[in-house]
Protein backbone atom coordinates (compact mmCIF):
# COMPACT_ATOMS: atom_id res chain seq x y z
CA UNK A 1 0.00 0.00 0.00
CA UNK A 2 1.40 3.39 -0.94
CA UNK A 3 1.46 6.24 1.55
CA UNK A 4 -1.11 8.14 -0.50
CA UNK A 5 -3.31 5.04 -0.56
CA UNK A 6 -2.98 4.66 3.19
CA UNK A 7 -3.95 8.31 3.65
CA UNK A 8 -7.01 7.90 1.45
CA UNK A 9 -8.16 4.85 3.38
CA UNK A 10 -7.31 5.67 6.97
CA UNK A 11 -8.13 9.36 7.42
CA UNK A 12 -11.83 9.04 6.54
CA UNK A 13 -12.10 6.33 9.21
CA UNK A 14 -10.42 8.58 11.77
CA UNK A 15 -12.72 11.46 10.87
CA UNK A 16 -15.81 9.26 11.10
CA UNK A 17 -14.86 8.08 14.58
CA UNK A 18 -14.13 11.60 15.81
CA UNK A 19 -17.45 12.84 14.44
CA UNK A 20 -19.35 9.99 16.09
CA UNK A 21 -17.70 10.72 19.44
CA UNK A 22 -18.49 14.43 19.21
CA UNK A 23 -22.13 13.59 18.53
CA UNK A 24 -22.27 11.18 21.46
CA UNK A 25 -20.94 13.84 23.84
CA UNK A 26 -23.24 16.67 22.78
CA UNK A 27 -25.26 17.97 25.70
CA UNK A 28 -23.20 16.26 28.39
CA UNK A 29 -23.65 17.94 31.77
CA UNK A 30 -20.65 19.37 33.60
CA UNK A 31 -21.04 16.70 36.25
CA UNK A 32 -20.81 13.98 33.60
CA UNK A 33 -17.74 15.63 32.06
CA UNK A 34 -16.00 15.00 35.40
CA UNK A 35 -16.58 11.21 35.19
CA UNK A 36 -13.35 9.24 35.65
CA UNK A 37 -12.26 7.73 32.35
CA UNK A 38 -10.55 4.39 31.80
CA UNK A 39 -7.25 6.30 31.63
CA UNK A 40 -5.95 6.34 35.19
CA UNK A 41 -6.18 9.78 36.76
CA UNK A 42 -8.00 11.44 33.86
CA UNK A 43 -11.63 12.49 33.51
CA UNK A 44 -13.54 11.90 30.28
CA UNK A 45 -13.18 15.63 29.56
CA UNK A 46 -9.40 15.42 29.92
CA UNK A 47 -9.21 12.42 27.59
CA UNK A 48 -11.18 14.36 24.97
CA UNK A 49 -8.72 17.26 25.33
CA UNK A 50 -5.91 14.76 24.79
CA UNK A 51 -7.55 13.66 21.53
CA UNK A 52 -7.77 17.29 20.43
CA UNK A 53 -4.12 17.74 21.25
CA UNK A 54 -3.10 14.75 19.15
CA UNK A 55 -5.01 16.10 16.17
CA UNK A 56 -3.34 19.51 16.56
CA UNK A 57 0.33 18.55 16.90
CA UNK A 58 2.64 18.64 13.91
CA UNK A 59 5.88 16.66 14.20
CA UNK A 60 7.74 19.96 14.71
CA UNK A 61 5.44 21.11 17.55
CA UNK A 62 5.61 17.63 19.07
CA UNK A 63 9.41 17.68 19.09
CA UNK A 64 9.47 21.23 20.46
CA UNK A 65 7.26 20.08 23.33
CA UNK A 66 9.41 17.04 24.01
CA UNK A 67 12.51 19.23 24.20
CA UNK A 68 10.70 21.76 26.40
CA UNK A 69 9.71 18.94 28.75
CA UNK A 70 13.25 17.53 28.70
CA UNK A 71 12.20 14.26 27.06
CA UNK A 72 9.59 13.55 29.71
CA UNK A 73 6.85 12.24 27.41
CA UNK A 74 4.21 12.07 30.14
CA UNK A 75 4.87 15.71 31.00
CA UNK A 76 4.55 16.64 27.32
CA UNK A 77 1.18 14.85 27.09
CA UNK A 78 -0.09 16.64 30.21
CA UNK A 79 1.10 20.00 28.91
CA UNK A 80 -0.59 19.60 25.53
CA UNK A 81 -3.79 18.28 27.14
CA UNK A 82 -4.00 21.38 29.35
CA UNK A 83 -3.70 23.59 26.27
CA UNK A 84 -6.89 22.10 24.83
CA UNK A 85 -9.01 21.72 27.97
CA UNK A 86 -10.79 25.08 27.92
CA UNK A 87 -12.90 26.53 30.71
CA UNK A 88 -15.65 23.90 30.77
CA UNK A 89 -16.90 20.77 29.05
CA UNK A 90 -18.72 22.67 26.31
CA UNK A 91 -15.51 24.45 25.33
CA UNK A 92 -13.54 21.20 25.43
CA UNK A 93 -16.07 19.65 23.06
CA UNK A 94 -16.03 22.66 20.74
CA UNK A 95 -12.25 22.49 20.49
CA UNK A 96 -12.52 18.81 19.62
CA UNK A 97 -15.13 19.51 16.95
CA UNK A 98 -12.69 21.88 15.25
CA UNK A 99 -10.22 19.03 14.66
CA UNK A 100 -12.65 16.30 13.59
CA UNK A 101 -11.40 16.46 9.98
CA UNK A 102 -7.79 17.30 10.81
CA UNK A 103 -4.99 15.29 9.19
CA UNK A 104 -2.37 16.86 11.47
CA UNK A 105 -0.55 14.33 13.63
CA UNK A 106 2.59 13.76 15.68
CA UNK A 107 5.26 11.47 14.15
CA UNK A 108 3.05 8.38 14.27
CA UNK A 109 1.57 6.12 11.59
CA UNK A 110 -1.89 7.16 10.41
CA UNK A 111 -3.34 3.88 11.69
CA UNK A 112 -2.10 4.84 15.17
CA UNK A 113 -4.33 7.92 14.95
CA UNK A 114 -7.26 5.61 14.25
CA UNK A 115 -6.25 3.70 17.36
CA UNK A 116 -6.24 6.92 19.37
CA UNK A 117 -9.71 7.80 18.06
CA UNK A 118 -11.23 4.41 18.92
CA UNK A 119 -9.41 3.37 22.09
CA UNK A 120 -9.71 6.78 23.76
CA UNK A 121 -13.32 7.04 22.62
CA UNK A 122 -13.98 3.83 24.54
CA UNK A 123 -12.04 5.25 27.50
CA UNK A 124 -14.70 7.96 27.44
CA UNK A 125 -17.82 6.08 26.34
CA UNK A 126 -17.67 3.06 28.63
CA UNK A 127 -17.65 5.00 31.94
CA UNK A 128 -20.50 7.14 30.58
CA UNK A 129 -22.54 4.09 29.56
CA UNK A 130 -22.48 5.04 25.87
CA UNK A 131 -22.29 2.27 23.28
CA UNK A 132 -21.14 2.50 19.66
CA UNK A 133 -21.40 -0.23 17.05
CA UNK A 134 -18.10 0.27 15.26
CA UNK A 135 -17.73 -0.95 11.66
CA UNK A 136 -16.18 -4.41 11.89
CA UNK A 137 -13.81 -3.69 8.98
CA UNK A 138 -12.44 -0.68 10.87
CA UNK A 139 -11.95 -2.70 14.04
CA UNK A 140 -10.33 -5.58 12.15
CA UNK A 141 -7.81 -3.23 10.54
CA UNK A 142 -7.00 -1.69 13.91
CA UNK A 143 -6.63 -5.05 15.65
CA UNK A 144 -4.23 -6.08 12.91
CA UNK A 145 -2.12 -3.01 13.59
CA UNK A 146 -1.99 -3.46 17.35
CA UNK A 147 -1.12 -7.17 17.24
CA UNK A 148 2.13 -6.24 15.52
CA UNK A 149 3.06 -3.04 17.32
CA UNK A 150 4.37 -1.83 20.65
CA UNK A 151 4.50 1.81 19.48
CA UNK A 152 2.87 4.30 21.90
CA UNK A 153 1.20 1.46 23.83
CA UNK A 154 2.46 -2.06 24.39
CA UNK A 155 0.21 -4.47 22.54
CA UNK A 156 2.36 -6.94 20.61
CA UNK A 157 4.38 -7.77 23.71
CA UNK A 158 1.26 -8.11 25.83
CA UNK A 159 -0.23 -10.89 23.67
CA UNK A 160 2.95 -12.83 22.94
CA UNK A 161 2.42 -16.59 23.15
CA UNK A 162 -1.36 -16.32 22.91
CA UNK A 163 -3.92 -17.11 20.21
CA UNK A 164 -6.45 -14.32 19.73
CA UNK A 165 -9.69 -14.97 17.84
CA UNK A 166 -12.54 -12.55 17.25
CA UNK A 167 -16.06 -13.89 17.65
CA UNK A 168 -17.64 -11.19 15.49
CA UNK A 169 -15.19 -10.85 12.61
CA UNK A 170 -12.19 -12.34 10.80
CA UNK A 171 -9.43 -11.18 13.12
CA UNK A 172 -7.26 -14.06 14.36
CA UNK A 173 -3.57 -14.12 15.21
CA UNK A 174 -0.91 -16.03 17.12
CA UNK A 175 -0.57 -19.48 18.59
CA UNK A 176 -0.89 -20.73 22.12
CA UNK A 177 -3.64 -20.58 24.75
CA UNK A 178 -6.83 -19.09 23.31
CA UNK A 179 -8.28 -15.67 24.04
CA UNK A 180 -11.59 -15.05 22.24
CA UNK A 181 -14.11 -12.24 22.23
CA UNK A 182 -15.48 -9.36 20.23
CA UNK A 183 -12.91 -7.52 18.13
CA UNK A 184 -13.34 -4.30 20.11
CA UNK A 185 -12.86 -6.19 23.36
CA UNK A 186 -9.65 -7.76 22.06
CA UNK A 187 -8.36 -4.33 21.01
CA UNK A 188 -9.09 -2.81 24.41
CA UNK A 189 -7.45 -5.74 26.21
CA UNK A 190 -4.41 -5.55 23.92
CA UNK A 191 -4.05 -1.88 24.79
CA UNK A 192 -4.21 -2.57 28.53
CA UNK A 193 -7.81 -1.87 29.52
CA UNK A 194 -8.60 -4.25 32.38
CA UNK A 195 -12.32 -3.36 32.30
CA UNK A 196 -12.75 -5.51 29.18
CA UNK A 197 -11.07 -8.70 30.40
CA UNK A 198 -14.26 -10.16 31.90
CA UNK A 199 -15.79 -10.21 28.40
CA UNK A 200 -13.08 -12.54 27.05
CA UNK A 201 -13.08 -16.33 27.06
CA UNK A 202 -10.41 -19.02 26.77
CA UNK A 203 -7.49 -20.59 28.57
CA UNK A 204 -5.28 -17.64 27.68
CA UNK A 205 -7.31 -15.04 29.56
CA UNK A 206 -5.55 -15.58 32.93
CA UNK A 207 -2.21 -15.16 31.15
CA UNK A 208 -3.35 -11.98 29.44
CA UNK A 209 -4.73 -10.69 32.72
CA UNK A 210 -1.23 -10.83 34.22
CA UNK A 211 -0.03 -8.50 31.44
CA UNK A 212 -2.80 -5.93 31.86
CA UNK A 213 -2.39 -3.40 34.69
CA UNK A 214 -5.14 -3.43 37.28
CA UNK A 215 -7.12 -0.18 37.58
CA UNK A 216 -6.06 1.92 40.54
Amino acid sequence: MTDSGAKAEVWPLVHAERAALAEDLAGLTEERWATPSLCAGLTVREVLAHLTSGASLTPLRWMAGVIRCRWDFDKQVAMRLAEQLGDDGAETLERFRRVVTSTTKPPLPKIAMLGEAIVHAEDIRRPLGIRRDYPIATLTALAGYYQGSDLVVQAKGRIGGLRLEATDGPFAVGSGPLVSGATLTLIMAMTGRAAYLAELRGDGVPILRRHVPSPE
